[in-house]
This record gives structure tokens, C-alpha cells and sequence, in this order.
């Protein structure tokens, strides 16, 4: 692992975060490409991801991502934290075995609380194996019905928690849309047999692709982002060494990767992130997002995980989307007050964001 000097401040931070997550840096062919580099994108937003990935591309369309969907080149599923998160397809497994059991044993007390014990977890197993093989694909509903007719109920919040632990599980995963339903299938059928990683090797793997794609980072920002305890998240940036790097920034250890090489004179830019996007739900601490403005919104009890408008690797407003017939109206909600040229690049962004989805964008403060 090398030792760099003490040579980066907040706005260095920042724009090698902007640069590494895809966002201002050179931008990815695919939604594979994407999602691959990122190691895994949060999409429990389900169209938001999709525009997650999006603008990280080269160029891309609503269905070109929901095509790789259906090519099954990425997937969605519950990897880490008990939160939905698109992966790539040859990952989601290895990622599932060793994430997800700590996830499993957190939730005890609430499978209690809703009656789910082991019984009823395997007979939903042998119900769900019944009812999607051969290739089927059934939505949210159409599960549940199967489980109410085996005497299972659904109610309440039983199915999603019998859903989520069986695809933690590594039996079941999101299939393609049915219209505005998404649809489950059967892991095992949906996807191919891949290699699977011994634990040394995947958390490696999960951290050098971590820092690499969201660095720098540290070890805290690790843990929070993968669920791991420090202690293993620790660990696996020591055995990812020596393909990173280490600085002091601001008194904390900065993980990053030494390989990617950052322009220190980015063009004027405006964003439009999606909720939970990576570049600000990746990290447990989010202040260098931050100017004071920003500071006193979060103070006030709002949240920065919305939708969120970035300049200079600031995030300077969120924002809302109301999708009419012939176009999209993007509401801004700045921190401060935007002038002519930032609202000039808000308008560019907005355009960008109404080209992925196919309607022009109009943008309203």
C-alpha cells in the first residue's frame, strides 16, 4: 500500500471523487461497464438508478439500461445493508455469500416480531421454487397469492421480508418490468454459474473496486457502504494494498487508487444526481458535499440523499421531477440563491436528464 504525501484538500477530494465515480471523468460504454466499475449502484429508487447509470455513460436511453436488465448483464437484488442495489451479473452471487448473512441475523428480532420463523422461511422457499420455474417471472403480487394459497399469509410487511431474505438467500433476484411491475425469478435460472471467490479474495476484490470507484474513502466509508464491521472492512483494504494508495486528509486516512489520473481544471458543470446516487449515499460522512448553505439545509432536518443538483463538487439544491405529457418540469430547491450561469448549467443538465428519458426538460426554480 503506498504512502502518498499530505497533498489534497476538499476541492482535490472532490474532484477525484466526481472523476472516479464516472460522473466528470472519462464516461463508460455500458450499463455493465457502469455498474461493474462501480461494484454496485443503490436502486431501491428504481428509476433514478437507472439514470444513475445513465449519466455515467457515454450516451444512453432508459432502455438501454432496462436492456441490460433484460440481458441479464446486471442485476438487482439485496446485497448490502438490506438495501436494493444493482450489481453485475457474474458478482451477485459471491457478493450475496458475503454480505448478506450479517444482514439476516440483524433482522431476527423483526422476523419474530412478524411470525417468519425457519419453518415458515422454508416452506416459502418450496413455494417459490414451485411456482417460478421453468424461466416464469412473477411480479410482487402474484407471489404472495402463491404464498396465501399455500396457507402462507402475506400480510403486512411478511412478504417483503420473506422476499428479501430469500434473495439474500441467493434463490431469487429482480427479473425485468411487466409494465410498471417489477417481476422475481429464480436466481439459479436467471443467471449463469460463475466462478465464486474465496472470502479473502472477495473482499480484496470489494475494496480495491470500492476505492477505485468512490475514492478516496475511508475505511469508515468502506464499512457504512458494504455493511461490513470495520474490523473486516480493515482487513480487506489490507489485503487489496497493494493496488491503493493512502493520504492524510483533514487528519483521516484516504484510501484511493494511485492508477487514475484526475484533471485539476474541470470545465463548469452542473449534475442532476438521482436520489441515493453513489456520489452521496457512498460515504457515512458527507460534509466536504457540503458549503454553508448546504450545512444549515442538513441542519434543519432535510436530507442531501434526495435528488440533488452538484456544481463543483458541491451539492448546491435538490430537486423534483413532474413528468407531463409532452415534457418534464425539473423544481430546483437551491440552498442559496443560483445565479445566470449556474441556472445556464442547470439547464444543460436537465437537458441531458430529459434526453435519457426520451421528453425535453424544462427547468423551474
Amino acid at each position: 500500500m503506498r504512502q502518498q504525501g499530505n497533498t489534497m484538500d476538499q476541492a482535490a477530494l472532490l474532484r477525484h471523487r466526481l472523476h472516479n465515480q464516472g460522473i466528470a471523468g472519462p464516461r463508460l460504454a455500458t450499463p455493465a461497464d457502469v455498474v461493474g466499475w462501480m461494484g454496485a449502484v443503490q436502486a431501491q429508487d428504481y428509476l433514478g438508478a437507472l439514470w444513475g447509470i445513465g449519466l455515467r455513460m457515454e450516451t444512453a436511453t432508459e432502455a438501454d439500461v432496462e436492456q441490460a436488465l433484460a440481458d441479464r448483464t446486471i442485476v438487482r437484488t439485496w446485497p448490502m445493508r438490506g438495501t436494493l442495489h444493482f450489481v453485475p451479473a457474474e458478482d451477485a452471487r459471491w457478493m450475496l455469500a458475503l454480505l448478506t448473512p450479517k444482514v439476516v441475523a440483524g433482522s431476527a428480532r423483526r422476523y419474530s416480531e412478524l411470525g417468519l420463523d425457519d419453518a415458515t422461511f422454508a416452506r416459502s422457499r418450496d413455494v417459490f421454487a414451485e411456482a417460478l420455474q421453468g424461466g416464469k417471472q412473477l411480479t410482487r403480487a402474484e407471489l404472495g397469492q402463491t404464498l396465501e394459497a399455500a396457507g402462507i399469509s402475506p400480510a403486512g410487511q411478511r412478504l417483503y421480508h420473506i422476499l428479501g431474505r430469500l434473495a439474500q438467500e441467493g434463490m431469487i433476484c429482480f427479473g425485468v418490468r411487466r409494465g410498471r411491475q417489477q417481476t422475481f425469478v429464480l436466481l439459479d435460472e436467471w443467471l449463469p454459474a460463475t466462478r465464486q471467490p474465496v472470502r479473502d479474495e472477495a473482499l480484496a476484490e470489494l475494496a480495491r473496486r470500492y476505492m477505485t470507484s468512490h475514492g478516496p474513502a475511508t475505511d469508515r466509508d468502506f464499512a457504512w457502504w458494504t455493511g461490513l464491521t470495520l474490523g473486516e472492512a480493515r482487513a480487506a483494504l489490507e489485503l487489496a494494498g497493494p493496488q491503493l494508495a493512502q493520504e492524510d486528509i483533514d487528519g483521516q486516512t484516504h484510501w484511493w487508487s494511485p492508477s487514475t489520473t484526475v484533471n485539476d481544471d474541470l470545465d463548469a458543470t452542473a449534475w442532476l444526481l438521482p436520489a441515493y446516487d453513489e456520489y452521496t449515499v457512498g460515504y457515512t460522512d458527507r460534509s466536504a458535499l457540503l458549503d454553508p448553505p448546504g450545512e444549515a439545509y442538513v441542519a434543519s432536518g432535510h436530507s442531501i440523499l434526495f435528488p440533488s443538483v452538484v456544481i463543483d463538487g458541491k451539492v448546491v439544491a435538490t430537486w423534483r421531477r413532474t413528468v407531463k405529457k409532452h415534457s418534464i418540469v425539473i423544481e430546483l430547491n437551491p440552498f442559496a440563491p443560483l445565479s445566470a450561469a449556474e441556472m445556464q448549467l442547470v439547464g444543460a443538465a436537465a437537458d441531458r436528464y430529459g434526453a435519457f428519458f426520451g421528453l425535453p426538460a424544462e427547468v423551474k426554480r
